[in-house]
């Protein structure tokens, strides 16, 4: 049963961690595995790169910005480096039972590929293992914002890089914290007196929540010092030797949601079965609750948070440290012993260099990788943004951090919700510490 919703964790949870790029399990619909390359092959080269992913190229016609903009970025390095960028992709029939993160576990190992998109926990695993070419030497990485650096690096090594950052934050109707006179909160104190306010007010659920993000308010609670108080990787050293326990710093998180609870801020019973937006955003854009969580992109999607009848906000979660973004990282990795090695780091050079991350980031309205580059976001992500361009933030994904984080967090927050108590919550982190620990 663990298993089972750790999977569908991923599944989920991969959508928003590498934009709408990517669909794992049942929820990539491919039927053949088959590549539709954008730049025919005339021979005259012969040179490969062979790319493992969860999508194919898009084929003309096809209305998908996320996947047209990176095959953009690919098309620009098969026409200057004269080579071709295979796509050998996922589908769930092909592998029955295996996530695509399996799949990508195994192939690593097997050296089957060259260049590999990979969600966080495969990107911990691996760059531990040493499979994942280090990169830091590349020309991209030296542009390179500090959280991507942060979260990819294993072993002193920069294992993988994105093609943006996905930051999680909350989406506040505004009209209705102007009706009853509410600022926007900056601790967890001030957002549960907004909630309460709302209670008060005939809001019958102010937060509007699913099985899958409630963990952001953890980690925002939990990390706002870790990541902002200058003593990270003394504090990451301490956590992996087992010297200070993850309970201590996730406790706060569990004891706020827990409230959240009791209090009838969230219901907790129609979190357990909601998906992501499906469940919680119906209630939210008819203005029946003021509060959900999402990732920067539902607020471009017409399709979750794009178009509302009122103003929206979209702010960080509540800290110590004020709002506070919440960003998990994925990332391209290339294989170690990459059958292509100098020309698959010659794509990557491209596909992340600033010209292409600028058309990456023109056309999907999403945060660079690259300090060089500013999105122009719409003015409801201008708060998130501002933090993101102050180097406010904290991590949900560190390949650093012997504990995976994004998760673990997931399930054992769905315990809480599911009537398992915060003691019982911290317990799991301890064991898992200790399983980390003894590892080493």
């Amino acid at each position: 049963m663990r298993k089972f919703f750790r999977e569908r964790m991923r599944q989920a949870a991969a959508v928003i961690l590498a934009g709408s790029v990517v669909f794992m399990g049942t929820a990539c619909g491919n039927k053949t595995a088959m590549p539709h390359n954008l730049i025919p092959d005339d021979g005259s080269s012969g040179k490969v790169v062979n790319l493992f992913g969860p999508m194919e190229k898009s084929k003309p016609g096809v209305d998908n910005i996320a996947r047209t903009a990176f095959d953009m970025t690919v098309k620009m390095a098969e026409e200057r480096l004269n080579l071709i960028v295979e796509y050998r992709t996922y589908t769930a029939e092909n592998y029955q039972e295996k996530t695509y993160d399996d799949v990508v576990l195994d192939r690593v190992r097997h050296n089957m590929d060259d260049l590999y998109l990979m969600n966080p926990d495969t990107i911990q695993v691996l760059g531990k293992e040493g499979n994942l070419l280090d990169l830091s030497g590349l020309a991209c990485a030296q542009n390179l914002r500090d959280v991507v650096k942060a979260a990819n690096t294993v072993d002193g090594k920069l294992v993988a890089i994105p093609q943006e950052i996905v930051a999680y934050g909350l989406f506040i109707n505004k009209d209705m914290f102007d009706q009853y006179g509410l600022s926007l909160p900056n601790t967890p104190e001030e957002f549960l007196e907004c909630c309460r306010v709302f209670k008060e007010n005939g809001i019958e659920t102010p937060v509007g929540a699913n099985r899958w993000w409630l963990e952001t308010f953890v980690f925002a609670q939990a990390f706002a010092d870790l990541y902002n108080g200058g003593n990270t990787q003394e504090e990451i050293k301490a956590l992996n030797s087992g010297e200070r326990k993850y309970s201590d710093y996730m406790r706060p998180g569990f004891e706020f949601l827990q409230e959240m609870i009791d209090k009838g801020y969230i219901d907790a019973k129609a979190a357990y079965t909601y998906e992501a937006i499906e469940g919680e955003g119906p209630d939210f854009l008819a203005q029946k609750t003021p509060i959900v969580m999402a990732y920067w992109t539902a607020a471009n999607a017409d399709t979750a948070y794009g178009k509302t009848d009122f103003t929206m906000q979209v702010i960080g979660f509540p800290s110590s440290r004020g709002q506070m973004p919440v960003v998990p990282i994925t990332g391209y990795g290339i294989c170690a012993e990459a059958e292509n090695l100098e020309d698959t780091k010659a794509v990557l050079e491209v596909i992340l260099s600033d010209e292409a991350l600028q058309l990456y980031t023109d056309t999907n309205k999403v945060i660079s990788p690259s300090k060089n580059i500013e999105v122009d976001c719409i003015p409801a992500l201008e708060p998130l943004n501002e933090r993101i361009k102050e180097n406010v933030y904290v991590l949900a994904s560190n390949a650093s951090m012997d504990v995976e984080q994004w998760g673990n967090t997931c399930l054992i927050v769905r315990n809480l919700l599911n009537g398992a108590t915060v003691d019982e919550c911290m317990a799991e982190f301890d064991r898992l510490q200790e399983e980390a620990v003894n590892k080493r």
